[in-house]
């Protein structure tokens, strides 16, 4: 039976495309073979070849090289579903680091600037001939979040978002985790061209709603 795991990984046609080129091949492509046959940067690949393994769609394996240096991973469609112990596994690593980046005192502006560095990488940045209003950025952005699970919805001058996938992290280390999510959406706005960002993140203002609030960039 399909999880909601599977349902997310299969909602991006990006993902989509990546597990159609993994299906071409027996012997697996690495990360910079897929970047190039697809079009995208190599980190928004491997962000998305972690979903899909998340959702036990990918396998991964090291294959040796002629040459010094590291061997490559290659990626291959995966033939089993991941058990229990590799999602939990996902789910200790995810709580060591972020306690471990509470532990810093520039924890929060660097989970922030690393939030807002992937966001720039996670959306499709427009044509140069082509300039979206707010509204049109802002509705790219909350496409983007209900990709990644968020039930995000438009609210006036800001994104009010119903759930949040890494509620109990959050809840733990809301310094982190928030300003992560923070810099997300500020990073997507700003690789779609628009000058807002978020002004602030309102944490579980309700059980199931945080809300980002919007301004211009040049309201610093």
């Amino acid at each position: 039976m399909a999880t909601t795991a599977h349902h997310r990984a299969l909602s991006d046609e990006r993902r989509v495309q990546i597990l159609d080129e993994l299906r071409g091949t027996d012997e697996g492509l690495d990360v910079q073979e897929l970047a190039r046959r697809v079009g995208l940067h190599p980190n928004t690949v491997r962000w998305h070849l972690g979903v899909l393994a998340d959702a036990g769609l990918v396998s991964s394996r090291t294959a040796g090289r002629a040459g010094p240096g590291r061997p490559r991973v290659v990626y291959s469609i995966a033939t089993e579903p991941p058990g229990e112990e590799a999602v939990e596994d996902h789910r200790l690593l995810s709580a060591i680091l972020t306690g471990m980046a509470a532990r810093l005192e520039d924890g929060p502006a660097r989970a922030e600037a690393a939030g807002r560095e992937w966001g720039r990488h996670l959306v499709d940045r427009p044509s140069p001939l082509v300039t979206l209003s707010d509204e049109d950025a802002i509705a790219e952005v909350v496409a983007f979040l209900d990709q990644q699970g968020f039930r995000p919805e438009t609210g006036d001058d800001e994104i009010l978002m119903r759930r949040c996938p890494f509620q109990e992290l959050a809840e733990a280390h809301p310094g982190i985790v928030c300003s992560v999510h923070r810099g997300l959406i500020s990073g997507a706005l700003a690789e779609l061209g628009s000058g807002l960002r978020v002004e602030r993140l309102d944490a579980f203002v309700e059980p199931n709603l945080c809300i980002a609030k919007l301004t211009r960039e040049s309201a610093r």
